[in-house]
């Protein structure tokens, strides 16, 4: 048999991606990635592009911060580099809330566990200096908490995700920088599903000394791009004293490339790792696009269109306990409950891909990312219903519909 019979062409068909991220990237970031008619990553105006980028990303992040680039990669290069400057023994609390917070934790416990704390377990290692503040699924961290936590144990770092995608909740941010700042406590944030979805600048938290973000979410970027990172003068600062056991994900090493040398910007970076041409020219794109619509309407945006798709499915029997903006957490039916991953699985056989939580208790999630129109949110909610009838459920057209106009015939009124 040929190469071409034993490993046919991949064929990917169009997919609605309601999930939680990677979203919808947008034709033009698309075109921009496919457009790029070069393949050298140091040719001029490539580090063009990059030095570009980095003055949009201070625009989107809200920041003076100089130190503001992308890192190669999904959201968990960004975070590796924000949390490579955690060393040996630091110690540390973490607030976690869901999935992600969770594997940031682990992160954090790898990252500051000792030579003998990692030997004893290399996989989930349980370093004497980290703390880890487990909230209960479905329920936010908030300031209150924080408090609490910093006064008790005085860390030199805490950590914690702006919003949490694995139970679709936002955490309470203002709290966590108002806690970090009275304690003199440098927070890292976990910021991969709120930059450009959620209104705010990172430069009204001064708790904050570094956060992360990913491409493939709020960016709408192809997921393989750059993951927006910002920090701090002190966070740099404490970055050189102790130095980090990195070099590719090294936060000082990597901004260089992104011409910031010495805490200021240079014409010209230099050379850290191999970039993408077609990556530059793809996340310049987006950003422009971001910045093109506003961070303000943006947000605006997508808490319209969550309303609308938020009382849909409560108007399925389906019972919310998410807040986030940009994606939908819930319970179904009680006829329905304990079916949640067969409804997943019909869903992504008809390549409409919502998804489950991916820890107890499994709830299905339904996101809205670049999907933030009337015709969009329509079409969820009708392959959704669709799903529902498939399993058996009973899904009452009339109030569906009638949830969806109250939303969008009220706006348009107000027009």
């Amino acid at each position: 048999m040929t190469v071409a019979q034993l490993f046919p062409k991949l064929e990917i068909p169009e997919t609605i991606a309601a999930g939680p991220g990677p979203g919808n990237t947008d034709a033009r970031v698309l075109a921009a990635y496919a457009g790029a008619g070069l393949a050298d990553h140091m040719h001029g105006d490539v580090l063009r592009g990059m030095v570009e980028c980095k003055h949009m990303l201070r625009q989107v992040w809200g920041t003076e911060n100089v130190h503001t680039f992308g890192v190669a990669g999904t959201g968990w290069s960004g975070l590796d580099v924000m949390f490579s400057a955690v060393m040996p023994g630091d110690r540390v609390v973490v607030f976690t809330n869901g999935t992600f917070s969770g594997i940031d934790g682990l992160t954090v416990r790898m990252k500051a566990a000792t030579a003998a704390e990692l030997a004893l377990s290399p996989l989930d290692p349980k370093p004497a200096s980290v703390i880890i503040v487990d909230v209960p699924h479905g329920m936010s961290v908030t300031g209150g908490m924080v408090e609490a936590a910093l006064a008790e144990h005085k860390p030199k770092w805490a950590a914690m995700a702006h919003w949490e995608t694995g139970s679709g909740r936002i955490n309470d941010i203002a709290g966590f920088s108002a806690a970090c700042e009275k304690h003199d406590v440098m927070g890292l944030v976990d910021a991969v599903s709120s930059l450009g979805v959620e209104n705010f600048r990172i430069d009204d938290y001064p708790g904050v000394h570094g956060w992360a973000s990913c491409p493939q979410k709020g960016i709408c970027c192809l997921p393989l791009t750059y993951a927006p990172v910002s920090f701090s003068d002190r966070y740099i600062e404490t970055l050189k004293k102790t130095g980090t056991r990195t070099f590719v994900h090294h936060p000082i090493m990597e901004a260089r490339h992104w011409g910031i040398i010495d805490g200021k910007d240079v014409e010209k970076g230099t050379y850290h790792r191999t970039h993408s041409a077609y990556a530059v020219a793809a996340f310049h794109e987006a950003l422009r696009i971001t910045l093109q619509q506003g961070i303000a309407e943006r947000a605006k945006d997508y808490a319209h269109h969550e309303t609308a798709l938020r009382r849909a499915v409560q108007a399925m029997g389906c019972e919310v306990t998410s807040n986030m903006t940009s994606l939908v957490v819930l319970n179904l039916p009680k006829a329905l409950a304990g079916r949640e991953m067969e409804l997943v699985q019909a869903c992504r056989a008809q390549n409409f891909g919502i998804w489950p939580t991916l820890s107890e208790p499994v709830q299905i999630r339904i996101g809205i990312l670049n999907l933030l129109s009337r015709e969009a949110i329509t079409d969820i909610v009708t392959r959704f219903a669709d799903a529902i009838r498939a399993l058996g459920g009973e899904v009452d057209d009339v109030r569906v519909t009638e949830a969806l106009n109250g939303v969008y015939d009220r706006a348009v009124a107000a027009e």
